[in-house]
């Protein structure tokens, strides 16, 4: 249960917290299972086709992947990749096209380690600041139609030089606004934060959902519906769009046909990195890669 939250990066779980949570979760899980509560399946959904024997064996017979939307923005889509990977772990297709590049955003003034989640009015630091200004630099190389950002304040200022230096207005896009967690607004680390209350662990029974927070495939969902939002209004030029970490990710892993279920200290999303998604001929997803536009101003680990 070590993926309980998004803030659990760079956190050390020692073995009584890891035993305490896991055993806490069994027993809720228990307790509403006499209670004749039905729980959701805890297996995940087969967004992405596995590979037959074949495939693991190495060929390359395509693979593809209707997502459907409730909303009608997105009637129909899908990604089309092959089953072997390229060498730095992305699907490969021969054409491509403009790249949406997705940017977490920059360090946030949070000195508290509170897990601010969804809630208005958190501000990059100075150094989150100079994050941005650095990705903006970076920026230069790309030839952008549009940016558009997450309605969170972070977002907004990371997304501002980028948009300064392109002399581009930023397009508020809902659907690439951070994931929900039912912690937000508690001090989060192992040993002091919210976790050590055992009226927490009713949440967490349920990791491949998540139980404590935003499903992955709805952020699956949004964050397509916000990769073609951005294709479209940038014209076939490459778009920037500012978001979040656990999104961010969540899209990259389905995308590549990675589990969903993970460690959020592996992931590879760090402040102020761009995920890009190369579109072919046909706007859809091809080729993905990652960059640290901001490396130089990250803590050490």
């Amino acid at each position: 249960y070590i993926m309980a939250t998004d803030k659990l990066a760079g956190s050390v779980l020692n073995l009584g917290d890891l035993c305490l949570i896991f055993l806490a979760s069994h027993a809720v899980a228990k307790v509403c299972h006499n209670k004749g509560r039905d729980f959701p399946s805890t297996k995940e959904a087969p967004l992405i086709h596995p590979p037959t024997h074949e495939e693991q064996a190495g060929a390359t017979k395509d693979r593809v992947v209707d997502i459907k939307e409730g909303d009608s923005l997105l009637v129909e889509r899908h990604i089309t990749t092959l089953a072997k990977p390229a060498g730095n772990g992305c699907f490969m297709l021969c054409h491509m096209g403009a790249t949406i590049h997705f940017l977490r955003h920059g360090e946030v003034e949070n000195p508290e380690k509170i897990l601010y989640g969804r809630q208005p009015g958190w501000r990059l630091s100075t150094r989150g600041q100079e994050m941005a200004i650095a990705v903006a630099e970076w920026s230069k190389a790309l030839e952008l139609g549009a940016v558009i950002a997450s309605p969170l304040q972070r977002a907004q200022e990371t997304a501002t030089p980028v948009a300064e230096i392109h002399g581009l207005g930023i397009t508020t896009e809902e659907r690439l606004i951070e994931a929900t967690n039912r912690f937000e607004g508690e001090k989060f680390e192992f040993g002091s934060g919210v976790l050590r209350h055992p009226k927490s662990w009713r949440y967490l029974w349920n990791p491949w959902r998540p139980s404590w927070g935003e499903p992955y495939e709805e952020q699956i969902s949004r964050m397509l519906g916000a990769l073609f939002i951005a294709r479209d209004a940038a014209g076939g030029k490459d778009a920037i769009a500012v978001s979040h970490q656990l999104p961010i990710w969540i899209l990259r892993s389905a995308i590549e046909g990675r589990p969903l279920l993970h460690d959020p200290r592996k992931r590879e999303c760090t402040l102020a990195s761009v995920t890009s998604f190369v579109l072919d001929d046909e706007g859809m997803v091809a080729d993905c890669y990652y960059t640290e536009p901001a490396k130089h101003l990250l803590s050490p680990k």
